[in-house]
Parts: C-alpha cells; sequence; structure tokens
C-alpha cells in the first residue's frame, strides 16, 4: 500500500520533509498546501506534485490521501491537527502541538475517540545522535545527572530559516523550549516535578522576549538547565550537553562527540543520520502498523502542561 500524504507548508521545513519523504519507500506527496499559490507550484512542479491549493480543506476532501503533514505556522497546529483528525486522516505536525495548553489537549482528546495516528515532530527523540544516548540509558550504561542546553538563533526581524521574511512570530518557549523539555523527560525517563524560568525584555515591535532561561528537575533528580536566545550573534542552533555517571555526551543535531569534543560514530544507530527522515519513517511505520508512534500528541503533552506553568509563572 502506498500512503498518500498531503503536506501543508512549503516554507524552509516543510521541504526538509519533502526531502525526507523521497527516501522513504511506499509513500508518495499528492497534494501540497501553502499561502502563496505560486511559490507553492513551483515546489510542486520540482517535487512531481500534483494538487497544490492555498486551502488545506481542499486536502482534506481528496478521498485518497492518507495522512497529512503540517509544517504551518505554530498558531495554527491544534486548529489543523482537529481538521485532519476530524476529516479521517492521520497526521503530523511540527513542532510544538500548540501554544496553548487546552487546544493542545482537545487534539490528544479527538485522536483516542478516532484511533487514528496523531503525532508531534520533536525531532530530539530521533536525531541518531539522541538515540544513542537513549539506548545507553535503556541498556542501563549511562544515566543523566544535568543537562545543559544552549538554544541560540539570531531572529531580530521575523525571518524563516531560508531568511525569508514570516507570516508569524516564532517563541523561544511554546516553540524552541518544548524541543529540549520533552527531550529531557524522554530521556531521563521520569517526569518533570520542578520547573522554573525568567525572561529578559519584551521586543518593541516583535512582542515577544528574545532571551529566556529555564531551570528544570525530573523525579528521579536529574536536572536541566536551558538557556534559549534569539539575539546571539555566533553558531546557530541547539546543543545538548549530556553530563552522566558515567560520560558526558555533546548532541549537535545527528551529530555526536565526547566531552573532549571527539566525535562519536553514529551511523549505525538508524536507517538514516537525517532526524527529519527518520522522524518520518515512524510515522508512516506507525500507520501501517496500525500503532501508536513515538512522540505521539499524547506521549508529548507533559510536555506541554510544564510550558504552561511556565508561562504562568512569566506571566505573574
Amino acid at each position: 500500500m502506498t500512503i498518500k500524504v498531503a503536506l501543508a507548508g512549503a516554507g524552509a521545513f516543510g521541504i526538509k520533509h519533502l526531502d525526507a519523504i523521497k527516501l522513504i519507500d511506499g509513500v508518495e506527496v499528492v497534494s501540497l498546501i501553502s499561502r502563496d499559490l505560486g511559490k507553492t507550484q513551483e515546489v510542486a512542479d520540482k517535487y512531481g506534485i500534483r494538487h497544490v491549493t492555498t486551502d488545506l480543506a481542499d486536502s482534506l476532501k481528496i478521498k485518497e490521501v492518507d495522512a497529512v503533514i503540517l509544517c504551518t505556522p505554530t498558531q495554527m497546529h491544534a486548529e489543523q491537527s482537529i481538521a485532519c483528525l476530524t476529516a479521517g486522516k492521520h497526521v503530523q505536525v511540527e513542532i510544538p502541538l500548540c501554544d496553548v495548553l487546552k487546544d493542545g489537549e482537545k487534539v490528544v482528546a479527538l485522536q483516542k475517540e478516532t484511533g487514528l495516528v496523531a503525532m508531534c515532530g520533536h525531532t530530539r527523540r530521533f536525531n541518531p545522535s539522541h538515540q544513542y544516548v537513549h539506548q545507553k540509558i535503556v541498556a542501563g550504561e549511562f544515566n543523566i545527572q544535568q543537562m545543559d542546553v544552549q538554544t541560540y538563533f539570531f531572529r531580530r526581524t521575523n525571518m524563516n530559516a531560508l531568511g525569508q521574511p514570516r507570516s508569524w512570530t516564532d517563541h523561544l518557549l511554546w516553540h524552541h523550549a518544548a524541543h529540549t523539555v520533552d527531550l529531557f523527560a524522554y530521556q531521563c525517563g521520569s517526569p518533570i516535578v520542578k520547573a522554573n524560568a525568567i525572561q529578559g525584555p519584551i521586543h518593541p515591535t516583535l512582542g515577544i522576549a528574545m532571551d529566556m532561561s529555564i531551570q528544570l528537575k525530573a523525579a528521579n533528580g536529574a536536572i536541566c538547565t536551558l538557556s534559549l536566545s534569539f539575539n546571539n550573534e555566533g553558531p546557530l542552533g541547539t546543543f545538548f550537553r549530556y553530563i552522566g555517571d558515567t560520560a558526558t555526551y555533546i548532541a549537535r543535531y545527528d551529530d555526536l562527540f565526547n566531552g573532549k569534543d571527539e566525535k562519536l560514530d553514529v551511523s549505525k544507530v538508524a536507517v538514516s543520520m537525517n532526524g527529519i527522515e527518520l522522524q518520518d519513517r515512524e510515522f508512516f511505520a506507525a500507520i501501517r502498523d496500525k500503532r501508536e508512534p513515538n512522540a505521539s500528541v499524547a506521549q508529548v503533552l507533559p510536555c506541554y502542561q510544564v510550558l504552561h506553568q511556565l508561562e504562568q509563572q512569566l506571566q505573574a
């Protein structure tokens, strides 16, 4: 069976998914949705996608569409996920699941009601670097004492990863912190029981904090320190330092280094070195196997409960 997919959002991240899907057998993107019809058609032509539209509802009416991948603005994620599930389509929504907790809870409730596969793009669970560490933890060879994480970008204007103007505003807490909050609990195998946050000044035009610091503690005693900034002009991205009882690991996206900054071979951890491809493979495998995927919306909901608590703390 070929899984027929509609992809919403032909921007920087949508392209990453299209490139990944080309490498996966038995999957075909049959519909592409994005707000600029001309640019969407250009992308569709490049990837051989025959249907383009600016309205997700058009794609959801296509009977042959089995699943939808949402790479749309944060503020649309929960509402569009609900629309997909209501239309009887499996859905993978890019991180974050929501930016309001009750909206995320609605997605989880509807998934349970429909029994469809609903997954959130928590890519760190799938990067070979983090999978390597996870396997060490599961085998009892490594236990996290502290995670020290830096999430740094230079975004003083509303631009995307391709340097193009964005139609929406990104968020350090609900988007970028979500990666680390979820990964910390997942890697520890232990829920977060304490969380604190402070933030810097609110940007006068973007209306968001450009700098933030978060502390987390898991039930098993492990701690996490997370620094986030849109003001950083140095190396960009997220860098994870795992400080454990037997080793230190530094993860930079799909690559992994030890505490002496010597690169470790993670090429045999999974069938690919591309975290996005591995994430997509899990989504399609879960559809075929009729099972819950890793990073299902139910599994990641506790992360958004923590983000909600942190937001309330910051607003107070």
